[in-house]
């Protein structure tokens, strides 16, 4: 795989001001790729400004909201179109047996984790099927298929990412699209280390780890990879 290999192509980073978003955000930069990542939280908008300064995109979009995705999926489709999507945008909830769970807290999940998907999918994979080709990396997690007690609106509304990126490459993949999904275990973030201070570091995965594997499905080398759901656990 060529150093360059995004040249004059563009991915869109849902999230990508986050933890894990800046990780995959470098990876994508290092790789040639005009990145837009898209924020709604001021002060991780201005760290990822402070990190990469103008080699990023940073577009202010809901991602649950159809007409703002919609515009940028328009705007640049007016530019060429979105080569790739990496949609890193969720939200985790544990502790939360399935008896004490508010329908609230369920539908937040659902909402942060399955809906925003569909809207960019809705928006961005027109415009990849009319040009001939495209790639969308979903982030899922393996506790969509190996779910704990505590994290019912969590796992399973992971495991509706996973059904939409299955059923997604049906749709999509005899026009040159490829869309897939990661499962990570836990991610080294500093979230994730001020949530578990006692934890091994050593054995989660590291953004960047995660920026390589988000890094080869948005290239041409993953054009026989599609419909995937790729575990990505690191040692934890």
């Amino acid at each position: 795989m060529g150093e360059r290999e995004g040249a004059g192509r563009t991915v869109v980073v849902t999230g990508g001001t986050g933890g894990l978003g800046s990780g995959v955000t470098g990876t994508l930069l290092e790789a040639g790729y005009r990145t837009v990542v898209t924020w709604v939280v001021e002060r991780e908008a201005e760290a990822a400004l402070a990190a990469f300064g103008d080699r990023v995109e940073l577009e202010r979009v809901d991602v649950d909201d159809p007409s703002a995705v919609g515009a940028l999926a328009a705007r640049l489709d007016g530019e060429g179109g979105a080569w790739a999507v990496a949609h890193l945008v969720g939200g985790f909830l544990a502790g939360r047996p399935v008896a004490e769970m508010t329908r609230e807290e369920w539908d937040q999940q659902m909402v942060l984790n399955a809906r925003t998907l569909h809207t960019m999918l809705h928006a961005f994979l027109p415009g990849m099927v009319a040009r001939g080709g495209g790639r969308v990396v979903a982030v899922g997690t393996r506790a969509a298929v190996i779910p704990f007690a505590g994290g019912a609106a969590y796992a399973a509304s992971k495991a509706a990412v996973i059904a939409l990126v299955h059923a997604a490459s049906e749709e999509v993949r005899h026009d040159g699209v490829g869309v897939n999904c990661i499962l990570p275990s836990v991610v080294d973030t500093p979230a994730n280390r001020a949530a578990m201070p006692d934890a091994d570091y050593s054995r989660w995965v590291a953004p960047a780890d995660i920026g390589a594997v988000v890094r080869f499905l948005c290239s041409d080398a993953s054009r026989a990879v599609t419909g995937a759901a790729i575990p990505v656990y690191g040692r934890a």
